[in-house]
């Protein structure tokens, strides 16, 4: 009715019709049995949306640097945004062709492979981050205040 009539989700509607069904049946005690015969509505299942082998190669074929690199391993391993995000190049492993992620979802530590386009390019950007922080102790990359908070982090290799 509600999700017919008024055009709400089909989630509010159950949520209003379970709502009804406690308070009457468990708060005011009185059962009324054509109320559970009331339809609950289904919600429309939705395809999702997959891009074609074609259509991924053209999306990373048109980035570059950090961000090409990071689209890669992400596409590549499996990795959610924010674990590629917070990934260090501690963490990967290019011999063994593995990517530990540390802290992913629900806490947990887990490994991941390595995609063998990508490791070359990861390879070049682990080496260049290295000496450019060995270097300059990665100041060009923090600022003042960052460095005053937290003066270790200057020196965490952490991905490009």
């Amino acid at each position: 009715m509600l999700a017919n009539e008024r055009k709400v989700a089909a989630s509010t509607h159950r949520q209003a019709l379970s709502a009804l069904l406690f308070l009457y049946k468990e708060v005011l005690g009185i059962d009324l049995p054509w109320m559970s015969e009331i339809g609950r509505p289904v919600p429309q299942r939705r395809i999702p949306v997959v891009l074609t082998h074609g259509e991924v190669r053209a999306v990373l074929a048109r980035l570059d640097g950090v961000s090409g690199l990071l689209a890669r391993l992400l596409y590549g391993s499996g990795m959610r945004l924010l674990e590629g995000l917070r990934l260090r190049v501690k963490d990967v492993d290019l011999d063994r062709h593995l990517i530990v992620v540390r802290d992913g979802k629900g806490g947990k530590d887990r490994v991941v492979m390595l995609p063998r386009s990508p490791a070359t390019q990861a390879r070049a950007a682990a080496s260049s981050t290295a000496i450019t922080c060995t270097r300059s102790a990665c100041s060009a990359t923090s600022s003042a205040s960052s460095s005053r908070r937290a003066p270790r982090r200057a020196r965490s290799t952490r991905w490009p």
